[in-house]
């Protein structure tokens, strides 16, 4: 047996003790202990994790992951020491570049954020599994890639709920040796925007000041580091001193801010009787930009959003009357805000880098050529909210974009999936053509509901898109065996694609007049982007039907994102010509989609059987929930047109049966949304505040009593709006507003 100073020596002078794979040394001399073939490594309960005192906080919190999976597979928790010395015969080294401890040659890589594997020998009996990175976050991805690969954890576990295969012991490949380089995209990761359900999901501890549970967060940390991302913007309207930001940098994360809340200023939390002009008060804006700036922790690894928006994400030209119907100025206005807000970054953060974020209004003056971007600002252009990209073909190297799976508007999707994987491999790739992978920011509200489109996008993020053909099928069959067993592959890929191509088409025109934030939505795009409908298109129709018809058209408005000093305004209403024009439009796109819809229902169901029995409760929550919700919206919106229609005809008996129909299908989701809360998901609907289903239902049944009794007490007319989501949201901010002293 050779000693460890000979196993050093033979590493540094003789080349015959070496093979290289990957172009990558490997010292394979010397024994590999107990069971081992040469090259080769069996791993088991046994296994000691060898962890360098010196690594990162983070990569400390993603080793304490990695013995949870071991524990998981093997049933047994493993040894973690600090040192090879202190090993047994079988070795997990999980070390940065500069952390492998001499005469351990180690596969490694230099780029950043680039990992590797490899199968080394530290002398005597103990033969070594490396997992290395080049860097802090390269090392986190080396670790999770080898829970994924070799463990068989699915990176989305936390929400899948999928459990790795009990194993006694797991041998590694003589090959085991493989360097993964360096992302596609530079910067990757999540905003958990419009987060309803996420908040009302689990409540925070007493004194926890984060909206989301810090536990929570601490699972959407994990998962975006497990697909191998590395930013976060973590909320919609947060301040950056709050704990989620803390809790992010600790885990390894780039804080980022979205395209609302340039330099972190929380623009839903204006205080009251402030200007907010940056043509005729900018010193109050500039202070606000440099009090938001300070209140981050100097250790903070952030990524700065830069821009002018208006309050609680609306155009900036809604409140400075000078640039309204002015784009060259406005296009000055925010280049000029830009530049002070670089100004005030750099005199604390020196090295700072920058992105601008193009959306709707920033997108549009762009392209008129009224605003130009400093070079060292990377600029970001984003999509419709729907996946379709806004550049309209100008796409160029270096920018980046911002993508939604899950989008807020009153009319996409919150509590379904919403975008074809055949989208995501189409933009992300002509974007990858054109070199634009400086940025990739996406969209995933609350994350359950699009599990398997956030995988998609983080992988080819990472990775770029599949060279294969129909690589979206490929896709859903991979995601399909991954998650409900092989045997259901084909059916489900199959029941993937019709789903997304159930919907009916959308008018050019959003039918409800308002978006989530009570203002009238913007026009469409210049480009004829296809868009369809979502699961809160439905219900927005709905309860805007219901209260106009109710209320005989004096409807009010209720603010969300609003500051809390908003009031109410007056929504406009349209003629009754309009209003049966809706009808029929409703009636019309209804009963074009429900053939589909029921097709779609009919395959899942009958594909159910062939679903692994341990994964069926998943497949329930996962496809047949996302379908109910969808197909009953449907249902219940097409017999509410048809049952107003008919007592507008006088046939009341007709509506009374239509309004019935209409409240069953509600009572049909909320029994499949209920089948989903098992386990560790109770009361994940609770904070179903956005959409809305359980309003909705109460708006139909307050119709029905209408039909039967004319006299029946009557809703408030109200716009419901999504308030009572961003009362629950930001409550714990209390009576916090940005400091503007």
């Amino acid at each position: 047996m050779l000693s460890r100073d000979a196993v050093r020596r033979i590493g540094r002078w003789v080349p015959a003790a070496k093979t290289y794979v990957l172009g990558v040394a490997v010292l394979v001399a010397g024994p590999l202990g107990f069971g081992q073939s040469a090259g080769t490594v069996t791993i088991n309960g046994s296994v000691t994790i060898v962890e360098s005192a010196q690594e990162t906080g983070p990569v400390q919190r993603a080793t304490k992951d990695l013995e949870k999976d071991f524990t998981k597979v093997f049933g047994q928790v493993p040894k973690v020491v600090n040192s090879l010395i202190d090993a047994g015969p079988t070795a997990i080294l999980i070390a940065q570049r500069e952390n492998v401890p001499t005469g351990v040659n180690c596969a490694t890589t230099t780029n950043t954020e680039a990992f590797a594997f490899s199968i080394a020998n530290a002398g005597g009996a103990t033969s070594v599994v490396c997992l290395t990175g080049a860097d802090m976050r390269g090392t986190i991805y080396a670790i999770y890639e080898f829970s994924r690969t070799v463990l068989g954890v699915d990176p989305m576990y936390l929400w899948t709920d999928k459990e790795p295969a009990k194993r006694a012991s797991i041998r590694l490949p003589q090959d085991f040796t493989k360097t993964y380089p360096s992302p596609v995209f530079k910067y990757r990761g999540f905003f958990t925007n419009d987060e309803d359900l996420l908040t009302g999901w689990v409540v925070p501890p007493k004194g926890e000041q984060t909206g989301i549970a810090l536990s929570v967060w601490d699972q959407v940390f994990e998962t975006i580091l497990r697909l191998k991302g590395n930013m976060v913007v973590p909320g919609t309207w947060i301040f950056p001193d709050d704990a989620q930001v803390h809790a992010a940098t600790a885990r390894g994360l780039i804080v980022n801010q979205h395209h609302a809340t340039p330099l972190g200023v929380n623009a839903a939390r204006w205080p009251r009787d402030v200007p907010y002009n940056f043509s005729t008060h900018p010193e109050i804006l500039e202070r606000a930009w440099t009090n938001a700036v300070n209140a981050y922790k100097p250790d903070d690894e952030i990524l700065w959003t830069v821009g002018l928006r208006g309050l609680s994400d609306q155009s900036y030209a809604q409140l400075d009357p000078s640039v309204m119907n002015n784009d060259p100025l406005l296009g000055q206005r925010i280049a000029d805000a830009i530049a002070d807000q670089i100004k005030i970054v750099r005199a604390r953060y020196p090295n700072a880098q920058f992105i601008a974020n193009l959306w709707q209004e920033g997108a549009r003056v762009m392209h008129e050529g009224y605003l130009k971007i400093p070079p060292e600002v990377t600029l970001v252009w984003a999509d419709t909210g729907y996946g379709d990209m806004q550049d309209d073909g100008k796409v160029a190297a270096g920018q980046g974009m911002y993508f939604h799976i899950a989008m807020m508007n009153g009319q996409a999707n919150q509590l379904s999936e919403m975008v074809p994987v055949e989208t995501i491999q189409e933009e992300l790739g002509r974007y990858i053509k054109a070199g634009a992978t400086s940025y990739f920011l996406v969209n995933t509200s609350d994350l359950r509901p699009v599990a398997m489109t956030a995988r998609a996008v983080m992988e080819t993020a990472w990775g770029g898109v599949p060279q294969e053909k129909d690589a979206d099928t490929a896709y859903y069959r991979k995601w399909a065996t991954e998650e409900f067993g092989a045997k259901s592959a084909d059916a489900v890929a199959a029941i993937y694609k019709d789903y997304f191509a159930a919907p009916s088409l959308r008018r050019p025109y959003f039918g409800s007049g308002m978006t989530s934030a009570g203002n009238a939505p913007p026009p469409p795009p210049a480009r004829n982007f296809t868009r369809w409908y979502g699961d809160q298109h439905y219900h927005t129709e709905a309860r805007r039907l219901i209260l106009d018809d109710l209320s005989v058209h004096q409807v009010v408005g209720i603010p969300s994102q609003s500051p809390k000093w908003t009031q109410p305004h007056v929504m406009p209403s349209g003629s009754e010509e309009m209003r049966k024009r809706s009808l029929d439009q409703d009636i019309q796109d209804g009963e074009e989609s429900a053939p589909r819809w029921d097709a779609v229902w009919n395959k899942a169901v009958a594909a159910e059987n062939l679903v692994d029995p341990t994964r069926r409760q998943y497949y329930q929550a996962e496809v047949l929930t996302m379908i109910t919700i969808n197909r009953e919206s449907n249902r219940m919106l097409l017999e509410l047109a048809k049952a107003m229609k008919d007592a507008d005809a006088g046939d009341k008996e007709k509506a009374k049966t239509e309004a019935a129909a209409s409240l069953a299908a509600l009572d049909e989701i909320q029994k499949s949304m209920a089948l989903g809360e098992y386990g560790k998901w109770k009361n994940w609907y609770r904070g179903d505040w956005l959409t809305g289903v359980y309003r909705t239902h109460e708006l139909v049944q307050d119709y029905l009593n209408h039909l039967k009794d004319p006299m029946a007490k009557l809703p408030a007319p109200a716009s419901w709006s999504g308030w009572e989501a961003y009362f629950h949201i930001m409550a714990y901010e209390d009576d916090r507003s940005v400091d503007v002293h």
